[in-house]
């Protein structure tokens, strides 16, 4: 018999830590590789959490409604012969399906707190949990400054306790002091006037969440935004011609979405410098083109899925996924690997009646764009025998890019580029 820590595991891009909802097995269950144990919370989804032994739940260390760090053991399992851990390496070794280019020095400077923050290898002797080094992370602590953290814990190990006393201190003597203060949700300079008839409501933790990681893509990424409007009625009129055609075909129906999907991909195989992210001083050129789509939620959060291989799909194929990964996010069926791996973002502000947006960046992604609603204008069209006035299918494209990464050029092609795939479409398409 052995015994194997089952541990927190990642729960998308991004996510360090997940609430327990719900143990779904009791301590003595036996239980089956890849059966689901628990049901675990994170600010983009909730998830059942199977596990990778088969054998006998022998202990829960964790309760429901604990927040337990990516990582952290959860539970004991008895597994019935010897398990094989797997090799923990010192560094991550690069995908081979990513190419890593080197920042320019002049980029350097402007980035080297963001890598010291993001590394999660600590150089010293001493070992750090998982918890211990999400709240470093969390909290803007860089190495050398938590390796100077007093330990309380077996063999002078940094404790949560720890950690806390810790920022409670430095809070108090840098409170005058807003560069070394780690960013907050909400920080007014003067105090906030309540009138009796003034409704106060808590955040919620998912809001919370969200309202933080704004703020650090903010922080993180030098935000510049384009525009550029695009004709929109070959594929308007493609759409209204076929699309009860499609349905008899397909069994769903299809919206705008996979459109501007099939137009963002092609654009990315043109411009590659888009499909990047940054790590310290090293630019990561990503190879799969992953397009993550924004999806509003029934509780007016959004959620952002993941079309893999998006350049690799035919219009047909995108909206399948389009309507898959839908249908699944508002009913609460996505999974973490759904979550994970995109590679660039498109959110749709016309399905909320905005005819333009300035969106805020996923990291670690650079670019994210929002397409507004599609509007009748009158517009000059070019004819054989002249110029004339005539009603067009029109919509803005709003592009928010990584200024440290993205200069204005690329940034401005790129998206002029998926306005001319947008506006090129054959309206003769074949189903």
């Amino acid at each position: 018999m052995a015994s194997v820590e089952m541990l927190m595991p990642k729960m998308g891009e991004s996510i360090t830590e997940g609430t327990v909802l719900t143990w779904l097995k009791k301590e003595g269950d036996v239980i089956e590789q890849d059966e689901s144990v628990l049901e675990v919370a994170t600010d983009k989804v909730d998830t059942e959490v199977p596990t990778i032994h088969g054998g006998v739940l022998k202990k829960i260390l964790v309760k429901e409604g604990d927040v337990v760090a990516v990582g952290a053991p959860i539970a004991i399992i008895e597994t019935s012969g010897e398990v094989s851990e797997p090799a923990v390496t010192p560094t991550q070794s690069p995908d081979p399906k990513e190419e890593i280019l080197e920042v320019a020095p002049a980029l350097t400077n402007s980035i080297i707190e963001n890598s010291e923050v993001q590394n999660n290898s600590i150089e010293d002797d001493r070992f750090y949990s998982p918890l211990v080094q999400s709240i470093a992370k969390a909290e803007n602590i860089s190495k050398s400054e938590l390796g100077k953290i007093p330990g309380t814990g077996k063999e002078g190990r940094v404790t949560k306790q720890d950690m806390l006393s810790y920022l409670d201190k430095r809070s108090k003597s840098v409170s005058d002091s807003a560069a070394i203060a780690s960013p907050s949700i909400s920080a007014p300079k003067v105090q906030i006037s309540i009138s009796a008839s003034d409704e106060i409501i808590e955040m919620d933790r998912m809001r919370k969440m969200i309202a933080q990681r704004m703020i650090e893509s903010k922080r993180i990424s030098a935000h510049v935004t384009s525009f550029v409007e695009a004709d929109m009625t070959n594929i308007v009129l493609w759409r209204n011609k076929n699309k009860d055609a499609y349905k008899a075909k397909y069994g769903e129906g299809i919206t705008y979405t996979p459109f501007f999907i099939e137009a963002v991909a092609k654009a990315i195989r043109d411009f590659p410098m888009i499909n990047i992210s940054v790590d310290g001083d090293r630019i990561i050129r990503k190879k799969d083109i992953n397009v993550g789509m924004a999806v509003a939620l029934p509780s007016g959060n959004l959620i952002v899925p993941v079309i893999r291989n998006a350049d690799q799909l035919n219009l047909v194929g995108i909206s399948k996924k389009v309507n898959d990964l839908a249908n699944r996010a508002r009913i609460n069926k996505l999974s973490p690997d759904d979550l994970a791996g995109g590679t660039y973002t498109v959110s749709n502000v016309g399905s909320f009646g905005n005819v333009m947006g300035t969106p805020i960046i996923p990291q670690p992604q650079v670019a994210i764009m929002a397409v507004g609603a599609i509007v009748k204008k009158p517009a000059v069209v070019e004819t054989p025998t002249g110029d004339v006035i005539a009603i067009r299918h029109k919509m803005f494209l709003s592009h928010s890019y990584d200024h440290r990464v993205v200069d204005g050029s690329l940034g401005g092609m790129f998206v002029r580029k998926v306005a001319d795939y947008l506006e090129s479409f054959d309206i003769n398409t074949s189903l």
